[in-house]
């Protein structure tokens, strides 16, 4: 899929200069514990047992205010909560037919106004995740595209069964379906972010894409939209592992605290708060956003360990936050064995170092002079000098190691202060 540029207005820059983003998957497959959607899909559950988990979701300690707190506390700059997943279970009092939590669960209200209002109340950008698909509408499983499904493994809630024909009049009231759900989550959330998903299933054509993308750009130009919006999406989000090379243009990295998106009591596999710390500057270093996810139980609340991962994450940020924000993508691979970033009048580097370093840190390639550097926090002074070179071929600089006392538990960033704007070598060397 391909990436566009906005049609009508340039790339919202609030996304660019985030870093951090928080993904909630709340539903009611929150009561079970069971896989999102995926459960009743891929059979791991009858549907009829998925489908009890309405009656048990209520919300009852639910509080908006208190998620936003903590995003806010741990430096995220925006959030996205799932509007409506595969399952078709809409997280608000929706107009369009379909099931939703205010009449078909105890939770009885409206989730997302309030969310909405709480990450503004913040200072937060609102996103809202809505997934294309809906598996639970008697109209989906109506027409599929030929030959552009990326999922191998058919379903009965997602292909006509048994050589029933397509249906063109269903197919087209799935889509109205859909648009007017999407309508809905404009005119009362006025989300900034629509992280949209389920499109592998159908072609750009079928989704009608660029209808869709008009309507929601009509009613707010400056509506971000993902890349699952196919090519009319604003920027890239590969998911759960980190790319070897930077997407074009805007891109973030959605990635699980566990290996689970919404909550699941049986996975206990939550990633260390120094993994975080390396999956975020790793993604910054490449100029993306982290779109952390978390996973609330059926009753609203984050479990334990989720937070205090997210809080570790966020205090590592809080000690280097001129590593973080208003800086740009570092310096390509091989010039610093680790991620780095660069601020935005490209005149200071910061060079993330994981464990103790050794004797010293190699710089490779730079050709601007160094004034100073200083381990970021401490502000302890490191001593630099350059070794070789030949010609337009730069020696290598080296910085001295800091001092154990400076070392940060998870990662280390020196600052390096250059004598004028980044110039670095990139060539071969001399034949």
């Amino acid at each position: 899929m391909t990436v566009k540029e906005h049609t009508t207005v340039a790339m919202q820059p609030w996304f660019a200069e985030a870093k951090l983003g928080i993904f909630v998957h709340w539903g009611i497959y929150a009561v079970d514990g069971t896989a999102e959607s995926w459960a009743f899909y891929a059979g791991e559950v009858p549907h009829e047992q998925y489908m009890r988990q309405q009656d048990g979701f209520a919300g009852e300690n639910y509080d908006p205010k208190a998620w936003a707190d903590l995003f806010a506390r741990v430096g995220a700059r925006y959030a996205v909560l799932t509007a409506r997943h595969h399952d078709g279970i809409a997280l608000w009092d929706s107009a369009q037919g379909g099931r939703n939590v205010v009449e078909h669960t105890p939770a009885g209200r409206d989730l997302i106004g309030p969310y909405a209002q709480a990450l503004r109340e913040r200072g937060l950008k609102v996103g809202l995740y809505y997934s294309h698909s809906d598996w639970n509408h008697p109209d989906y499983p109506s027409v599929r595209s030929q030959g552009e499904a990326q999922h191998v493994n058919d379903s009965q809630w997602v292909a006509p069964q048994d050589g029933r024909p397509d249906d063109p009049q269903a197919w087209t009231r799935y889509l109205s379906y859909r648009d007017g759900q999407v309508g809905e989550l404009i005119d009362r959330y006025r989300p900034d972010l629509l992280w949209f998903d389920g499109e592998w299933e159908r072609s750009e054509q079928q989704w009608r894409m660029r209808e869709l993308s008009e309507q929601i750009l009509a009613a707010n130009p400056e509506t971000v939209l993902n890349a699952r919006m196919m090519s009319y999406g604003d920027y890239a989000t590969p998911e759960q592992g980190i790319p070897m090379q930077s997407p074009d243009g805007p891109w973030e990295l959605c990635l699980t605290v566990n290996d689970s998106w919404g909550y699941r009591h049986s996975d206990t596999n939550q990633k260390s708060v120094g993994q975080l710390v390396r999956y975020f500057t790793e993604t910054i270093g490449m100029g993306g956003n982290l779109l952390l996810d978390v996973g609330p139980r059926a009753d609203g609340t984050i479990p334990a360990e989720q937070v205090e991962r997210l809080e570790g994450l966020g205090a590592w940020i809080a000690r280097h936050e001129p590593a973080v924000f208003g800086t740009v993508a570092g310096l390509p691979a091989g010039h610093h064995y680790g991620p780095s970033t660069l601020s935005a009048d490209r005149r200071t580097l910061y060079l993330v170092c994981f464990g103790a370093p050794g004797e010293t840190i190699a710089l490779k390639g730079l050709r601007t002079p160094i004034k100073r550097a200083y381990v970021l926090g401490s502000g302890a002074e490191l001593g630099h000098r350059v070794t070789g070179g030949l010609g337009e071929v730069p020696g290598v600089t080296w910085l001295d190691a800091p001092a154990a006392a400076d070392l940060d538990p998870h990662a280390t960033v020196v600052a390096v202060e250059l004598d004028g704007e980044l110039d670095l070598y990139r060539g071969k060397g001399r034949d």
